[in-house]
């Protein structure tokens, strides 16, 4: 492909072939697959010591319609590529989910077509398109049944080009640190190279941060972060920059909240990381040291291990979307089920008329503990 194609704004995550995904067609006549959530063994436990109260929350890439391209997704059939199919079928979804929060990743045509269905069936929702010429962004929709809203912020990660700690420690190759806080430096005249600290950190990528109140008997406040990390597997410094970013803003966002509601709020979040399981993000993401501002565990490794894969394409078969949680108030219940390699919906690699998006969605029931 050569320099300046549109495929640079969304490539797949490795060049890597996966064997066992093949060219083959799916049935044009196939239909969406029904979400199945899958008690957990101890739900029983969790349930006897909860105030009653669950909620379903869900993450989901679902693949912004600028990026689907024909010839970028030879694999599919043609016919679910198109936009009347794609969004009717991604609606779909949303509505089988029937989630309470609903965080999304690559959604363009927002105030198009998303806003005004969801407000449809019952949602709210926050939204952040992607700095520059980017067309797409991070959303959460959520029900105002089960929540309501408090406080929000907007993370954008160029804001990392005036953090003078980062373009020094990028520029050097070494471990972000944004404990040291620098004044905001004057931008520069220079040539855009790819080894410049402040091209590298200028990505366009985004984040929300929002706290609720759940329509609990406790009114337990939670504080949800939805993101999408950059994409490229060789810039791994600039993705852990931001991994990091996202933590220093959501430990501060949530101290925020603590002091101003009087609370010890619990934490998700939810987003598409493009790092792969074991790698230098998620291991700080998921890191048990003092090293990260804010300790998370991760929903599915804590139940029987990440998903085989919720990216799958023929370039790349993986892991790249988590759902992390921090406090001792909310207990997962149940899991979105998750296909195997065999399983026959994922045959030939995604988007296919049972999946209209290259990722898999993600996602748990939770119930609401009780305080001590």
């Amino acid at each position: 492909m050569p320099p300046g194609s549109p495929l640079l704004l969304r490539p797949p995550f490795s060049a890597s072939v996966v064997p066992w995904i093949s060219k083959r067609r799916i049935n044009a006549m196939a239909k969406p697959i029904c979400s199945r959530f899958i008690h957990l063994e101890d739900s029983q436990d969790v349930a006897n010591g909860s105030n009653g109260f669950k909620f379903r929350f869900i993450s989901y890439n679902i693949l912004a319609q600028v990026y689907v391209k024909s010839s970028y997704f030879q694999h599919s059939p043609s016919s679910c590529l198109k936009w009347k199919a794609r969004s009717q079928a991604i609606l779909m979804d949303f509505k089988n989910f029937d989630a309470d929060f609903l965080c999304t990743q690559e959604l363009d045509e927002y105030s198009t077509f998303y806003k005004s269905n969801m407000e449809n069936l019952g949602y709210l929702s926050l939204y952040i398109k992607r700095s520059g010429q980017k067309r797409d962004g991070c959303g959460i929709f959520y029900k105002p049944s089960s929540a309501q809203l408090l406080q929000m912020e907007e993370i954008d990660y160029n804001d990392l080009v005036n953090c003078m700690s980062a373009l020094n420690e990028i520029g050097n190759n070494k471990v972000l640190d944004l404990e040291t806080r620098h004044a905001p430096i004057k931008e520069l005249s220079r040539k855009h190279q790819p080894d410049d600290p402040h091209v590298r950190l200028k990505r366009d990528c985004v984040g929300l941060l929002a706290a609720f109140q759940l329509n609990d008997s406790s009114n337990h406040i939670i504080v949800v972060a939805n993101t999408h990390i950059y994409w490229d597997p060789n810039w791994a410094d600039i993705k852990l920059a931001q991994a990091k970013y996202l933590l220093s803003r959501l430990s501060q966002f949530k101290e925020l909240i603590s002091n101003k509601f009087t609370c010890i709020p619990s934490v998700l979040v939810a987003g598409d990381f493009n790092s792969t399981p074991g790698d230098e993000v998620y291991r700080y993401l998921v890191s048990a040291s003092e090293v990260a501002p804010i300790q998370l565990r991760s929903l599915y490794a804590a139940h029987g291990g990440e998903p085989t894969f919720t990216n799958c394409t023929p370039d790349f078969t993986g892991t790249l979307d988590y759902i992390f949680l921090s406090g001792s108030r909310l207990r997962a219940v149940s899991l979105l089920e998750m296909p195997g390699p065999e399983s026959a919906d994922v045959i030939g690699g995604l988007p296919n008329h049972h999946h209209p998006s290259d990722h898999l969605p993600i996602g748990a029931d939770f119930s609401v503990l009780q305080s001590p």
